[in-house]
């Protein structure tokens, strides 16, 4: 393992994003944060000690620029943790096509690019930890979603794929698929669930968010930075390829 580890952390904010990179921090690596959202990425940023870039994923150029800046600047990249996402409810005959366009770009293209890009940087150095933030809905499908679960079950394809080519060199790549979790890219769904299943706004957790679930609550982020964290660990070494859930049972079913 690289003594000194330069971990970057897409979507990294807010939520999952920000929860990862204080874990990563907490454990002794250099975070590089980055975030479409300046001042929240930058407020982060100064609180763990590290790096802010502001960066749009949802197009080619974005994710180049990102990834030749933290070499530009660290040299090397060990980790990347791929979390940025969004999400839209709406029933396929009226999903936007612009937004499937820009949910694909930003969840599933721009996971390969940032991958693609920072690849040899990890194979140089014969160390490697890609971790990316799948979903539940990377496993198993609901209703409404078809863009978001387009890009998640791509996004676990790619994982296997890279795990394959990663494993001789020293590379692990891993899936995190968790169920709800308490971040506000979940809040924000909250109305258009309601809309779209016509349900009063206070139902919409118990009865669509937590309906599958065997334990009933959300998960907080923290739960996922660890997991991160265990994963770039020599605990984990031999872990990869995987679909590792955090669900509260929603695929024990």
């Amino acid at each position: 393992m690289p003594e000194q580890q330069v971990a970057l952390i897409t979507g990294a904010g807010g939520g999952i994003g920000l929860a990862a990179a204080e874990a990563l921090a907490a454990s002794g690596r250099t975070v590089v944060l980055a975030d479409i959202n300046q001042e929240a990425g930058e407020a982060a940023a100064r609180r763990l000690n590290g790096t802010f870039i502001a960066a749009d994923l949802s197009n080619r150029q974005g994710c180049r620029v990102l990834t030749d800046m933290v070499l530009d600047r660290f040299g090397r990249c060990d980790i990347l943790v791929n979390n940025a996402g969004i999400q839209h409810v709406a029933a396929i005959e009226t999903f936007p096509e612009d937004k499937w366009d820009f949910i694909i770009n930003l969840m599933l293209t721009a996971p390969f690019l940032l991958t693609k890009h920072l690849w040899s940087s990890m194979r140089e150095h014969g160390w490697g930890r890609i971790i990316n933030i799948n979903s539940v809905h990377g496993l198993r499908a609901s209703e409404f979603k078809a863009a978001y679960i387009s890009a998640k079950h791509g996004l676990a394809g790619l994982t296997k794929t890279a795990a394959l080519e990663g494993g001789p060199q020293g590379i692990t790549v891993n899936s995190i698929c968790p169920a709800y979790v308490r971040t506000p890219l979940v809040d924000a769904q909250i109305d258009d669930q309601a809309t779209t299943h016509g349900i009063p706004r206070n139902e919409v957790i118990d009865a669509i968010m937590l309906k599958k679930a065997a334990v009933k609550r959300l998960i907080e982020p923290g739960e996922i930075g660890n997991l991160v964290t265990y994963l770039c660990s020599d605990a984990a070494a031999c872990i990869t390829g995987s679909m590792l859930t955090i669900d509260c049972g929603w695929t024990a079913g």
